[in-house]
């Protein structure tokens, strides 16, 4: 079960709206949709929180035309989230971009269609070659337990680095709009 709000912050305090996020597959459509939420708000910092039950949460924060800033309490359960992956970018996970998944199945498709690709397979633990899945396995792996990205985020907002790393899923988005003074309007959404 997720949970996906945007808060933006205007002149007249913070506005909550909940969000459907079936139409966003990338960081940039989230962006976009913080965006148009705030089309009316000139450059103002919207935050949009998602939450998958008491597994992690995530902070996107949009000022504006610049570049969102991302924090995620526990980037390997976000990383098995579908949610989750649209906020770990290849930039976040330190890969190069473009370098995701789903070019490293081509890559390997074209070698499990050689002679060359089939004993590498089957070799998998007793050859050199099982460094190479190892290499290819990493890229799961390299996704790391635990927070990941912008613990600075909020820091001007009211929530300092060390308290934001202090937060764990379940209560932490309330914790978060408490510190805003916008509990009262993410709980009408809730």
């Amino acid at each position: 079960m997720y949970f996906a709000a945007l808060l933006a912050r205007t002149e007249d305090g913070w506005e909550a709206s909940d969000t459907e996020l079936d139409d966003v597959e990338t960081l940039a459509d989230l962006a976009d949709l913080a965006r148009e939420a705030t089309a009316e708000y000139d450059d103002d910092t919207v935050l949009v929180f998602i939450e998958q039950e008491d597994a992690w949460f995530g902070v996107v924060r949009v000022d504006g035309e610049e570049d969102p800033r991302i924090y995620v309490s526990d980037a390997a359960a976000a990383a098995r989230s579908s949610y989750g992956e649209i906020l770990l970018t290849d930039e976040m996970l330190g890969r190069e971009p473009g370098a995701d998944d789903p070019g490293v199945d081509l890559d390997a498709l074209d070698l499990d269609g050689t002679e060359d690709g089939e004993p590498a397979a089957s070799e998998a633990g007793a050859g050199s070659d099982g460094d190479d899945d190892d290499t290819e396995g990493s890229g799961g792996d390299a996704v790391p337990a635990g927070p990941l990205g912008d613990t600075e985020l909020l820091t001007d907002l009211g929530v300092p680095e060390k308290e934001l790393l202090a937060l764990e899923a379940g209560d932490a988005l309330n914790d978060i709009a408490e510190i805003l003074g916008a509990a009262e309007v993410l709980e009408t959404v809730r």
